[in-house]
């Protein structure tokens, strides 16, 4: 018997086991053991006879398998086809009756006019068959044998090639051939060798802003208040705790109102040292109403807060912030801390940032980042992230440690009143009107510094509609202030090297020639050079230097590197909307001073359940705790009655159009064998496609 369990174990070790799992629908394979060295050998032996056995059970056991991954590769084939033909028809769906990008937010979707639908969809077929139509011209000339490759074009056989009326196709492609030869490639090589130099020098940019991130993580390098500061806020009442004023500007946003209010009201500060204000430009009653209600139970509850609203309601947000500014009472508070409507600053947000101001009377703004309560909502929030991380963590940071300068965020931050009345107070020449008194404050001398380890949490656009008109207002209005402020910059009393850094690296690099290159190098140049191969882009500016780029900007968010290729695309689809709103800036045009809200969601963080929960226990006297089981509940239950509202898309021409464009040149880019040119206009078509069919991030209510 011994014999026998030898060979019985043996013979099992030299076998292939294959443990499968089964997973309904599908199969699964867990283990599966390679055969043994013995498996192989053909001499005859004594044991031949079980090695042929165990072979044959091998076959039969590694069919199976094969089996099983042909099963599974063909209900992912079948998932797949399923998902494109449902892609197709919800695509046919939306060109046919969607929303353009030209019709005003305010009409509702019955009252749409049906022929702006139709012409717009035929417009869109008769685009896309003239693209194959010469897409068609190209091919049939490749097949007649005119196999030119970028950049070397044959011109023997062009000029050999007798030109006859039997011979009219080839005639017709010679002089095509011939005219962009001599008309069309020098200006667009002439153009792309711009755009190349202007690409260089903002990657070189970029990559000085991001070793000052790493030299200051290196180092440890932080702004630090004075220990005496942060000793008499150690001390109590009788510390340093200066008149803070503290402003939150809404309009019409009545879903982030209440938690927004709950945390400024939290906010941990002497009562008779702090004074909020509630700027309230809501034309909606209703709206109204309800914030008044919110500012009278925190009344109620001791809070120093008041409500204020504008009969005049010029000059968007920055009118509403002078007009607070200029009530009577503001002149006994030092400094002023300001919020939009979806901020919510953590209870120690004025502990962590005024301190740094005592002892340092050339300190002007102290500016805090910023995090977002709904980062993972969708891909475009995501892809927000990356950019403001690095806006953040690398921008603001190096130019506040450097330079003493950078942008006014606009919010989470506190502002020395005499440094904002000394710079002549808010103005409302521009849509940018914290990035317009920052300039004006850094010509007067005053100094910024940035907290990067202060975070003020708030929420990002979660639809691509919001998002697009936030990014031309952000776009077009530094534009506009750089035509205003630059004979002051010019005749300002700073050094030499901060007038510089000012016009060209603030202004002209970061805000004019990024918007201008991304749009012209990726989505017009780089196309054109496939039906012009004789203007060539070389493959490190189309793959190496952005890949390299995107690395770099990704940094400051690790966890989204899966997401590294779907940014560098949507950065480049969104260059467009940039691109628009930077000419719209620069020479005034009617879309430059467009002022939209953005849509909020009204997300809320377990912060803000929490701060909730307490308010409701102050407000309901006597009765018991609330649950935050059961607030969660209720905003879950909230959230689903919201998506079951009627929602819709919008479809954006000038990406639709680009994305055509795309598309066709990389069907064009393969008869030329250019690999890289091929698979990186591809796939930008497709994110041009996606965007412009409004299939990114949430629909619109």
């Amino acid at each position: 018997m011994a014999p026998l369990f030898d060979w019985w174990a043996k013979d099992s070790h030299r076998g292939t086991p294959v443990v499968v799992k089964m997973e309904n629908p599908n199969w699964s394979m867990v283990e599966l053991e390679g055969p043994s060295e013995e498996d192989f050998l053909t001499t005859d032996s004594p044991s031949r006879l079980g090695r042929d056995k165990s072979r044959n059970k091998n076959a039969k056991q590694l069919t199976w398998v094969l089996l099983l991954k042909a099963h599974k590769a063909a209900g992912c084939l079948t998932s797949i086809a399923t998902a494109m033909v449902t892609l197709g028809s919800a695509i046919k769906r939306r060109i046919h009756s969607g929303r353009t990008d030209i019709e005003t937010t305010d009409i509702d979707r019955e009252n749409e006019n049906p022929t702006v639908k139709t012409r717009f969809y035929t417009f869109i077929k008769i685009f896309l068959w003239l693209s194959v139509l010469l897409l068609g011209f190209e091919v049939a000339a490749y097949f007649k044998g005119w196999h030119f490759g970028a950049p070397h074009l044959q011109l023997q056989y062009l000029l050999a090639m007798p030109f006859g009326f039997q011979d009219i196709f080839d005639s017709l492609y010679s002089r095509w051939v011939l005219f962009r030869v001599e008309y069309l490639a020098p200006p667009l090589q002439f153009l792309a060798n711009a755009c190349i130099v202007l690409f260089l020098v903002q990657s070189i940019d970029r990559l000085v802003l991001c070793l000052g991130c790493f030299w200051i993580r290196f180092k440890n390098i932080k702004p630090i208040p004075k220990q005496d500061a942060v000793a008499d806020l150690e001390s109590g009442e009788n510390g340093f705790f200066p008149m803070v004023l503290v402003q939150i500007p809404m309009c019409n946003e009545k879903e982030v109102y209440q938690q927004s209010i709950a945390a400024v009201c939290n906010l941990d500060w002497p009562k008779s040292k702090i004074l909020i204000q509630i700027l309230d430009d809501s034309d909606d009653p209703t709206t109204q109403l309800l914030i008044k209600e919110e500012v009278n139970k925190w009344q109620q509850e001791g809070a120093h807060i008041l409500y204020r609203h504008r009969v005049i309601r010029d000059g968007y947000k920055a009118g509403n912030l002078k007009s607070a500014m200029n009530c009577s009472y503001v002149k006994d508070y030092e400094f002023v801390a300001i919020f939009d409507a979806d901020f919510q600053p953590t209870p120690d947000f004025l502990k962590r940032t005024v301190p740094h101001f005592k002892g340092n009377e050339e300190l002007g703004l102290v500016q805090a980042r910023w995090s977002f309560v709904n980062k993972d909502e969708n891909l475009l929030t995501r892809l927000q992230n990356i950019n403001l991380a690095f806006h953040f963590e690398v921008e603001q940071q190096v130019n506040g440690i450097f330079i003493n300068f950078f942008g006014f965020n606009g919010t989470a931050g506190v502002w020395r009143i005499k440094a904002l009345e000394d710079s002549g107070g808010w103005l409302e020449r521009t849509t940018v009107e914290d990035m317009d008194i920052a300039v004006r404050a850094h010509l007067h001398g005053w100094k910024f510094i940035f907290l990067n380890d202060v975070e003020c949490q708030c929420e990002l656009p979660e639809s691509y509609e919001a998002y697009r008109k936030q990014q031309h207002r952000w776009h077009s209005g530094p534009m506009q202030l750089f035509r205003l402020c630059l004979p002051a910059i010019i005749r300002s009393k700073i050094s030499i090297w901060k007038k510089f850094n000012m016009v060209f690296l603030f202004f002209l690099l970061r805000k004019l020639i990024l918007p201008f290159y991304s749009f012209t190098l990726f989505c017009i140049i780089l196309p054109m050079t496939m039906f012009i191969p004789e203007a060539e882009l070389p493959a490190w500016v189309v793959c190496y230097i952005p890949a390299t780029m995107s690395f770099l900007n990704i940094l400051p968010a690790p966890k989204s590197f899966p997401f590294i290729v779907p940014y560098l695309l949507f950065e480049n689809t969104m260059s467009v909307t940039k691109f628009n709103a930077m000419i719209s800036g620069l020479f005034q045009l009617g879309s430059a001073y467009e002022w939209v809200v953005t849509k909020k969601s009204g997300r809320s963080s377990e912060g803000d359940l929490v701060s909730l929960a307490k308010k409701e226990t102050k407000h309901q006297r006597g009765s018991s705790e609330p649950n935050l089981e059961e607030l969660k509940e209720e905003i879950m239950q909230q959230d689903q009655k919201d998506k079951k509202k009627k929602k819709h898309n919008r479809i954006y021409m000038k990406e639709l159009a680009l994305a055509f464009l795309l598309l066709t040149a990389s069907a064009r880019s393969l008869l030329s064998a250019q690999g890289i040119h091929f698979y990186f206009l591809l796939f930008q078509g497709i994110s041009f496609l996606l965007v412009g069919l409004d299939l990114i991030g949430e629909q619109v209510q």
